[in-house]
C-alpha cells in the first residue's frame, strides 16, 4: 500500500480537500480487507482442483526457485521502465492503451471466474452446444494449429456478461467495474500461478519484501507510477460512500500484488494440507489468519502515521512466520519444506518460462497480467498443443 491507498489526507485527493469520517474510513478499510480475502480463499480452493485437473487447459503455471530469485529484479526493471515511460510520453495516451489492453484481459479473466458458477446455475435441460475456434497455418501434412479454442454455450454467456462489464469499465471507469475485474485478476492469479515448494515461496516473498520496502521508502518511483497508472489492477472503495453514494470519488485502494503474492503462498499451504491427508487445514487457516493480521497491521500503521506503507513489509513476516511456527510446534517443519507441489500436477503441466512481474504495487503488477491471461484464456477452454517428438 502507499499513500494513494488509504491515507485520508493523501496527495492524490488533496485537491478535493476531503477528510473522511470515521465511519466512512472504517467502511472503506473493512471493505478492502473483505474483498482481498475473497480471491485468496476461493482462489486457493480452486488451485487444489486446478493442480489435480487432467484437462491440459486447466493446468497451472509453475513458479520455480530460479523464477522467484529473478522476480524482484524483473519487477524493479518494469516499475522503473513505467516510471520513465510516464515521464517521457503523455499520460493520457498511455492510459488509453492500457485501458484497451486490460479490457481484453479483464473480459477473459472475469469469464473464467464466472464459468464454474454458471455451470451450477444453468439447468441440465439447458441446450449447451459445443463450439470450436480453430486457426491453422500451412496445408496438408505441414498444417500446424496456431489457436484451438473449444467452448460451449455457457462459456459464451459468461463472455457476453463479462464484455458488458468491460464496456462499462472502458466508458465510465466506475469503481464497481474496476473491482469486478480486479477480483477476477486476483482470483485467477492465486488459482493458476503455483509455487513449486515452500522454499520457493520464501525466496519470492523475501525478495519482494526488500523490493517493496526499497521502492516505497527509498524513492518516489512507486508512488509516482501508482498515481499515473489507470488500470483495473487494484481494488478500490470510496471513503465518502455514505455521503455521496455510488457517485463517491475519494477512494481507499489496495494493489493486487498485495493480494496475489501472499495468496499464491497461502494456496501452496492449502495444497500441502491436502497432501497430508489428515482432513485438516491447519497451515491454510494459520496463513490465512496471518494475512488478515498483516493487512490489518498495515492499515493501522498507515492510518496512525499518515505515511505510505509497503504492505509486504507486514504481510511477508506474518504469512511466512505463522505457518513456520505451527510446523515447529507440530514437528512437521522438515515435511513442509520437502513438499513439492509439482508432484500434485501432471507431468505435462507447463513451467512458467516468461516470469510475471507481479509486485506489491499497482504499477508493477501490469505485466504480470500477461502470464495470468495465458491461464485465463482457458475460458473459452484452450486445448494446448503438445510438442512433437523432434522438439
Amino acid at each position: 500500500m502507499n499513500d494513494k491507498h488509504t491515507d485520508p489526507a493523501s496527495a492524490l485527493n488533496a485537491t478535493a480537500k476531503f477528510v473522511a469520517t470515521p465511519e466512512g474510513t472504517a467502511l472503506a478499510y473493512g471493505s478492502l480487507v473483505f474483498m482481498a480475502l475473497l480471491p485468496i480463499f476461493f482462489g486457493a480452493l480452486r488451485s487444489v482442483t486446478c493442480s489435480k485437473s487432467k484437462n491440459s487447459s486447466d493446468m497451472p503455471e509453475t513458479i520455480t526457485g530460479r523464477d522467484a530469485a529473478r522476480f524482484p529484479i524483473i519487477a524493479s526493471c518494469t516499475l522503473f521502465g513505467l516510471y520513465l515511460f510516464f515521464k517521457v510520453f503523455s499520460q493520457e495516451y498511455i492510459n488509453l492503451l492500457l485501458s484497451v489492453y486490460f479490457f481484453g484481459l479483464g473480459v477473459l479473466a472475469l469469464s473464467h471466474t464466472m464459468s464454474p458458477l454458471m455451470s451450477r446455475i444453468f439447468p441440465e435441460s439447458f441446450p449447451n452446444k459445443q463450439y470450436q475456434l480453430l486457426f491453422t497455418q500451412g496445408s496438408g501434412e505441414s498444417k500446424e494449429e496456431i489457436v484451438n479454442y473449444e467452448f460451449d454455450t455457457k462459456n459464451l454467456v459468461c463472455l457476453v456478461i463479462s464484455s458488458v462489464v468491460g464496456v462499462w469499465y472502458l466508458l465510465k471507469k466506475h469503481w464497481i467495474a474496476n473491482n469486478l475485474f480486479g477480483l477476477a485478476f486476483a482470483l485467477n492469479g492465486v488459482e493458476l500461478l503455483h509455487l513449486n515448494n515452500v522454499s520457493t515461496g520464501c525466496i519470492l516473498l523475501g525478495g519482494l519484501f526488500v523490493y517493496d520496502v526499497f521502492w516505497v521508502f527509498g524513492t518516489n518511483v512507486m508512488v509516482t507510477v501508482a498515481k499515473s497508472f489507470e488500470a483495473p489492477i487494484k481494488l478500490v472503495f470510496p471513503q465518502d460512500l455514505l455521503e455521496k453514494g455510488l457517485g463517491a470519488s475519494n477512494f481507499a485502494m489496495l494493489g493486487l500484488g498485495d493480494i496475489v503474492i501472499p495468496g499464491i503462498f497461502i494456496a501452496l499451504l492449502l495444497r500441502f494440507d491436502v497432501s497430508l491427508k489428515k482432513n485438516s487445514r491447519t497451515y491454510f487457516y494459520s496463513s490465512f489468519l496471518a494475512y488478515i493480521f498483516g493487512l490489518g497491521l498495515t492499515i493501522f500503521v498507515m492510518h496512525t502515521f499518515k505515511h505510505a506503507q509497503p504492505a509486504l513489509l507486514y504481510l511477508v513476516p506474518a504469512c511466512v512466520g505463522f505457518p513456520v511456527i505451527v510446523a515447529l510446534i507440530k514437528g512437521e517443519l522438515t515435511e513442509m519444506f520437502s513438499y513439492e507441489s509439482s508432484e500434485e500436477v501432471l507431468p505435462a503441466s507447463p513451467r512458467l518460462t516468461s516470469f510475471p512481474t507481479v509486485s506489491g504495487s499497482p504499477a508493477s503488477l501490469a505485466s504480470s497480467m500477461d502470464a495470468v491471461s495465458m491461464a485465463t484464456g482457458s475460458s473459452p477452454r484452450r486445448r494446448r498443443l503438445q510438442p512433437t517428438p523432434h522438439m
